[in-house]
């Protein structure tokens, strides 16, 4: 949202969050009083004088890192408020953080009730930016004049964006192309321009952006205009579709010290990546200590009735198809995986999975275990160790991987999970095409909330024992 603003007027909204947070944070302490803060000596008055700083202080890197580097013109509403929660969600863990490593003097509600109230003074404030600069857009002020390299039928749908969206600011100045090259027939010839022209352009008219739309036919024309646009200093968008259709948005990186288009089906913001790895990492650890009894009697039972080791070690894909060694605890004779040729003809499950519900191989106390998916607990180790991720698509086999269609590998794009949307929506009941769709679902829509709510979700299914 910011991004398009001079330096001053960053400041000017980074000063103003500062205060914010500032006042918000001083206004609860003040309305509640020092009876709610326990200040027993010199040492506590400078710990909350340090855990105010860091209150304050933390709003404004996490909006730098979130909603600054997030949102554009085209942003809305729902993208900032998400993004708002973002920020929040990091400086929680910041301040939070902090307050346990000193020793704060604040007591947790008097914390929670000061970040509820930088919460909503930035919060309101942002949003009121947000719609006080879509008003003056629409209304003519911080426009954009806008250059459009390109002018079929792409061009015009750039044109015809802007025009449905006046909020975002934009003034379509024109359009360059080759010379001979078909217009569009909504777009006025007198509105296009040669190619050979841009740097005229660039130079006699005030453009603050170009935005290549023009097929892959004249892709060579592009490096002509992003020379030209570097020179003069304008910056150029690129539409992705150039590329094709079907290929997921890019991002830009670096290889080596040239610049990159990163094409990669799976865009997740890195630092709710480390949060998602820091739960896991939490999670595991804590439930490796309680289901350490559940187990050992599990364990003592598999000893006691069937002959063979008490884990069960097989090979997996993860991430990208890296293979890692899963553990469960063995519910199976000692030599399923010898049998399984010969009850290839009973698999009840299409594509390349093999289930069988009733499998002749399963032993006894097996069946128990499996039902209740006490087999499953030995792989919060791999969780543990950064195999497996608490919530994920389940890990196929390299057999079933070899026979994926193209589509179907990008379940294997994300690290695989103990849980996942296959595992409450009925296991064995799915078939394998709705398997995969519930797997990239989650990909394409993934979020540390929706994690949660599959792990809530994952507890009434064990009780039941659904779809074991």
């Amino acid at each position: 949202m910011l991004r398009q603003f001079d330096q001053s007027i960053r400041f000017s909204v980074l000063t103003l969050d500062v205060v914010l947070s500032a006042l918000a944070f001083v206004g609860v302490l003040a309305a509640i009083g020092p009876a709610s803060v326990t200040l027993l000596s010199h040492l506590d008055s400078l710990r909350l004088i340090v855990l105010a700083m860091i209150a304050t202080l933390a709003w404004p890197v996490a909006l730098h890192f979130t909603v600054e580097r997030s949102t554009t013109r085209q942003a809305r509403i729902t993208t900032l408020v998400r993004l708002l929660f973002n920020a929040g969600l990091v400086t929680a863990i910041i301040v939070a953080g902090v307050a346990y490593a000193i020793g704060g003097p604040l007591t947790p509600t008097v914390l929670a009730l000061c970040f509820a109230a930088q919460f909503v003074a930035i919060g309101s404030f942002r949003i009121s930016l947000f719609a006080w600069l879509r008003l003056a857009r629409r209304r003519g002020r911080d426009s954009r004049n806008v250059l459009i390299a390109g002018s079929g039928p792409r061009a015009r749908q750039v044109q015809r964006l802007i025009e449905l969206h006046p909020e975002w600011g934009y003034r379509v100045a024109g359009f360059v192309d080759e010379d001979g090259y078909p217009n569009d027939p909504e777009i006025s010839p007198e509105q296009v321009y040669k190619l050979i022209e841009l740097p005229g352009l660039l130079r006699d008219y005030v453009i603050d952006e170009v935005i290549a739309a023009c097929p892959r036919s004249v892709f060579a024309s592009l490096g002509l205009v992003v020379e030209v646009c570097s020179e003069a200093g304008v910056p150029v968008t690129i539409l992705s579709d150039i590329f094709g259709d079907y290929v997921p948005p890019p991002r830009i990186t670096q290889f080596d010290t040239l610049a990159a288009l990163k094409f990669s089906p799976v865009h997740h913001n890195r630092l709710k990546l480390v949060v998602k790895r820091a739960i896991d990492l939490v999670g595991s650890g804590m439930l490796l200590i309680l289901a350490a009894p559940i187990v050992l009697i599990a364990a003592a039972a598999i000893k006691l009735t069937s002959p063979g080791p008490l884990f069960f070690h097989q090979v997996r894909c993860g991430r990208n198809g890296h293979r890692f060694a899963m553990i469960k605890l063995r519910t199976m004779v000692a030599d399923a995986e010898q049998k399984q040729a010969a009850l290839l003809d009973l698999n009840e499950m299409d594509g390349p999975v093999f289930k069988i519900e009733a499998d002749p191989r399963i032993t006894s106390v097996g069946r128990v275990l499996r039902r209740w998916s006490v087999d499953e607990l030995p792989q919060l180790w791999n969780v543990f160790r950064g195999d497996m991720s608490l919530v994920g698509p389940r890990p196929p086999i390299p057999t079933e991987v070899v026979l994926y269609r193209t589509h179907d590998r990008r379940r294997l794009s994300m690290r695989p999970g103990i849980t996942c949307l296959w595992q409450i929506n009925g296991r064995n009941r799915v078939g394998f095409d709705d398997w995969v769709r519930l797997d990239i679902k989650y990909i394409d829509t993934w979020s540390l909330t929706n994690d949660f709510k599959i792990l809530l979700r994952t507890i009434p299914v064990v009780l039941r024992g659904t779809g074991s």
